[in-house]
């Protein structure tokens, strides 16, 4: 199911620390990570975390393929499986290096600015049943992990600006909330 994208300046969950996830192999949790894969390919987004979506769960769901699940093929073109990646209660181990590229958000629509993040970057997290692993990523994959990582810790890309950058687009949102532009 396509769930509501929290939108900021909206809801303090998107600057507020998500819990822990402490029950693992469940229905909900399951439902909550399909519905977080579907709601993130419907939104066009690169990487979904669970605040995002009013649940305060240490929850991400990110698949860098740039692939739509269900989308069409060109003739001729092959089939790229979907990268889906869950992470659950996600730790930053390691980064190394630095790259600096654009970032959008899904619940910060309409803006994006150029953020710098480590170039590579080992996280250890937990998968849907409990199960511990690591996984390492670079380039857009290490951006991505570094996004959705800082929402689980209530903090957003503008927190990576200038406080004068970040000022000027909170000014344009709130000029938004009051022509009704931005629910």
């Amino acid at each position: 199911m396509v769930l509501d994208i929290v939108k900021y300046l909206n809801n303090p969950i998107l600057e507020r620390p998500a819990d822990p996830v402490t029950e693992f192999d469940t229905p909900e949790l399951y439902k909550l990570v399909e519905d977080m894969f579907e709601t993130m390919y419907a939104k066009r987004g690169v990487g979904l975390a669970a605040p995002q979506i009013n649940v305060a769960k240490r929850v991400t769901v990110i698949d860098v393929s740039g692939r739509d699940e269900g989308e069409e093929l060109a003739e001729g073109e092959e089939e790229d499986e979907p990268d889906q990646i869950v992470l659950i209660n996600p730790v930053v181990i390691s980064k190394q290096g630095k790259q600096t590229g654009e970032e959008g958000c899904l619940s910060i629509p309409g803006f994006r600015e150029p953020v710098t993040r480590a170039m590579r970057v080992v996280v250890r997290a937990q998968d849907e049943k409990g199960e511990f692993f690591e996984i390492e990523g670079d380039e857009l994959l290490a951006r991505a992990m570094l996004h959705e990582i800082d929402h689980l810790n209530g903090v957003l890309f503008l927190s990576h600006l200038s406080s004068l950058k970040r000022e000027l687009i909170k000014r344009k949102i709130r000029k938004l909330q009051q022509s009704g532009e931005w629910e």
